[in-house]
């Protein structure tokens, strides 16, 4: 909403003249460059490679830039009228640094692919709209540019990052991405759907009643999460653990501890006892069979046997929760 509001004091692209168009070029080109650096910052650390890409691009960036500025002053001199991207009605749009931080390998080369697309469209189509010969030709030669950029991304990328460097940096992501998402949310799955099964279940048995069943596993599950979270996140600061984020990680546990414990509590809004409680049930049976999943895919367990240890444990859980609530 906002953002439409401030069109409006934008200007349309039509109304450019050449000097503002090739202005507008020469501001992007540095733009785009500066991203491409922050890529490479961002990245050198785990992925040395690929930032030697970014690197390499944001230096063609920045060779089109001083082409471009060779042509301004050719034709216009050396006053280069100061308008961006955000000047201008319908132009593409760039992320904030800040919010490009959390981005995956491959969410970085998809963003830097589709930043010379939108380039590439956007100088074709502005092409297509004038019929003076003169800008036509410079709007066909800076999408021809624009093209090249993406041919010149793919050489780059063959370069630095052959098929074996790829597939090393593509499992150093999923390592990480396992380190702090998996492993945390796994163990607070586990945590949270088995440990809570015996207070729900003893509960239920115990008083016979929905609601009450329901505020114990409610208790039982936020508070399980709350301290799941609180202790992920505390006791490893990941930096030497190569975990990433605390918080990251106390969130994935945290969340997830609630979930699993929540998933059988949920049922006992049913006012019907049994109903309630067989519902239950199956939802236990289908948390259980997902925690064995999980460490089937991701931590290489074998399924029959993680199902085995998820389903026996919890059983033995369940059991001793109904047998505590029926004593």
């Amino acid at each position: 909403m906002i953002d439409r509001f401030f069109q409006g004091t934008r200007r349309p692209f039509s109304s450019l003249n050449e000097q503002e168009v090739l202005a507008l070029a020469i501001s992007s080109e540095e733009d785009d460059a500066r991203i491409y650096l922050a890529y490479a910052d961002q990245l050198r650390d785990q992925y040395p490679q690929s930032a030697k890409v970014f690197e390499d691009m944001a230096e063609v960036e920045h060779t089109h830039r001083n082409m471009l500025i060779d042509m301004h002053r050719r034709r216009f001199g050396e006053r280069i009228p100061l308008i961006r991207r955000e000047h201008v009605r319908g132009f593409y749009a760039r992320k904030a640094d800040w919010l490009r931080k959390n981005q995956s390998l491959d969410q970085i080369r998809a963003e830097a692919e589709l930043m010379e697309q939108q380039a590439f469209r956007f100088y074709t189509e502005a092409q297509k709209g004038t019929a003076d010969a003169e800008t036509r030709k410079l709007l066909g030669d800076l999408a021809l540019a624009e093209q090249g950029h993406e041919d010149i991304a793919r050489a780059l990328t063959g370069t630095h990052t052959p098929e074996d460097v790829r597939e090393e940096e593509d499992a150093t992501e999923r390592r990480q991405f396992v380190l702090t998402y998996v492993q945390p949310g796994l163990a607070g799955l586990m945590d949270g759907s088995v440990s809570t099964l015996a207070p729900i279940f003893a509960a239920a048995f115990a008083t016979g009643d929905t609601w009450q069943t329901f505020l114990v596993g409610m208790s039982a599950s936020v508070g399980a999460g709350i301290s799941m979270g609180f202790t992920e996140a505390a006791h490893d600061d990941g930096k030497l653990s190569g975990r990433g984020s605390p918080l990251k990680r106390g969130l994935a546990s945290g969340i997830m501890t609630a979930l699993g414990g929540l998933g059988h509590a949920l049922p006992y809004l049913i006012p019907h006892f049994w109903t309630a409680t067989l519902t239950a049930a199956v939802v236990v049976f289908f948390e259980l069979w997902a925690i064995a999943f999980i460490q089937n895919r991701y931590m290489d367990t074998p399924f029959w046997r993680a199902a085995m240890q998820v389903v026996l444990g919890g059983s033995l859980v369940l059991a001793a929760g109904i047998l505590i609530g029926n004593g």
